[in-house]
């Protein structure tokens, strides 16, 4: 039973991970619409590619502001309220409802 409860540890630190990596993702993609790179560079295309599916959606559903484009300081809020409540909740759970009956040593969430 411990080790269903450390998978599920290494899950959520893996996605909280991911998601801290999407967070640098989406500041190189601000930086990116204030030079107007070379949109057929490699790297610029794939910046694109991985935020404009989440910017779009939230562009989608927000007023239009003109020249300037608040999508990505919502696409940061959305990703931090994820981290803090969901993954906090889930470890703080799994480290009091399971942690001490199954032995595990969570404390490094």
């Amino acid at each position: 039973m411990a080790n269903i409860f450390r998978a599920l540890a290494v899950i959520l630190e893996l996605a909280s991970g991911l998601l801290t990596i999407y967070k640098y993702i989406l500041i190189a993609a601000c930086v990116l619409s204030w030079v107007n790179p070379d949109p057929y560079n490699p790297i610029v295309n794939f910046i694109y590619r991985v935020t404009e599916p989440l910017l779009r959606r939230i562009r989608r559903y927000m007023p239009n502001t003109g020249a300037l484009d608040i999508s990505p300081i919502v696409a940061f809020a959305l990703i931090y309220v994820v981290q803090i409540v969901v993954f906090d909740t889930a470890i703080y759970y799994l480290r009091t409802a399971f942690g001490s009956a199954a032995g595990l040593d969570l404390k490094g969430f």
